[in-house]
């Protein structure tokens, strides 16, 4: 074998090693980073279920496929060219649009607590808002759109903390890394998503198994499990969903007044995660998380209730003039 051929398969070895450990790098921090949107990750996955309750059960799967799709889209070609040009040429705004998407966030969920507390005011509040779909000719179209709406924030949030998390590097391997959460994330998501819609015909199906087996007996056990405790888990996963929302919410604005407000406010949160710690060493992690979750509620719940009155006396007109004006 030539000299030069032995040199050129080194080199093919050592490009093969460089773009391996590339490809390591790439995946590595793409985990780590979606560890860190882990809270919005959740609030995202408990949410959605609830845009497709009341619908016909062969309509589930496509309107969770139509979610993931304006998702995925959303995330790809919006947010991360959007970020990548934020963080390049205008950082210092990427904390003032997460306390934006936050305040949404805590408008959602404060709004969700409105419609179970006052149903009927909140159902006028909602039809002086209209439809979010410029042309949302069924109410299928209509939840597709809010859903897609509600994700544009929380996948926002989701690039935004990704982005936050990656080391200085490359422009082309923060977009791949990006690229990874993104598609990860929402393959994820709305793979859960669609597992747990489509839990209760799986337990019909089970529950109907006649076979006389040990197993088939077992199936129908956790068919009439899964048939009977669907609902009651529906419920309280949308309960869980609107609470993170405020969470999720109120504690990205925490953390936006702690860059630009008063340092007595950081300061007092600190104090208090601190003394919840010193009071129970076994356990301060923990209570220093409890207790800012609980400052970052308190926070989603007031900007929340403060947005409700803006949005319908400010925005909702303002939106109603902008689809007049927009076609169709």
């Amino acid at each position: 074998m030539s000299v030069g051929l032995i040199a050129l398969l080194d080199d093919i070895a050592a490009i093969a090693k460089v773009a391996a450990a590339s490809l390591d790098d790439v995946v590595s921090q793409a985990a780590k980073a979606g560890v860190k949107a882990a809270g919005v990750v959740i609030d995202d996955t408990a949410v959605t279920p609830g845009y497709v309750i009341g619908f016909a059960a062969k309509r589930e799967l496509p309107i969770v496929g139509k979610i993931a799709a304006g998702s995925l889209r959303n995330k790809l070609l919006i947010l991360l060219p959007a970020a990548l040009a934020l963080s390049y040429f205008l950082p210092s705004a990427i904390t003032p649009l997460l306390m934006f998407g936050g305040a949404y966030l805590c408008y959602e969920g404060v709004e969700k607590l409105y419609e179970a507390v006052m149903p009927h005011h909140a159902h006028q509040h909602e039809a002086e808002l209209g439809t979010v779909a410029l042309q949302a000719q069924t109410l299928e179209d209509q939840k597709v759109a809010s859903a897609i709406k509600t994700d544009f924030i929380l996948s926002a949030e989701i690039m935004a903390i990704t982005l936050a998390a990656l080391p200085a590097g490359s422009i082309l391997k923060q977009a791949v890394v990006l690229a990874v959460v993104a598609i990860g994330i929402t393959v994820a998501v709305y793979g859960l998503v669609a597992l747990i819609v489509k839990a209760d015909d799986a337990g019909v199906a089970l529950a109907r198994n006649d076979n006389v087996s040990v197993i088939a007996s077992i199936g129908r056990g956790l068919g009439h499990a899964l048939v009977r405790g669907m609902p009651i888990f529906l419920i309280f996963l949308s309960a869980v969903g609107t609470a993170a929302m405020i969470w999720v919410g109120g504690g990205i604005i925490l953390h936006g007044i702690e860059a630009y407000g008063p340092p007595s406010i950081g300061h007092a949160v600190h104090s208090a995660t601190d003394a919840a710690a010193h009071a129970l060493p076994a356990v301060a992690g923990l209570l220093k998380w409890i207790v800012e979750a609980a400052i970052s509620g308190v926070i989603g719940l007031v900007v929340g209730a403060a947005s409700i009155p803006v949005i319908g006396y400010a925005v909702a007109p303002v939106w109603k003039q902008v689809k007049r004006l927009l076609p169709g």
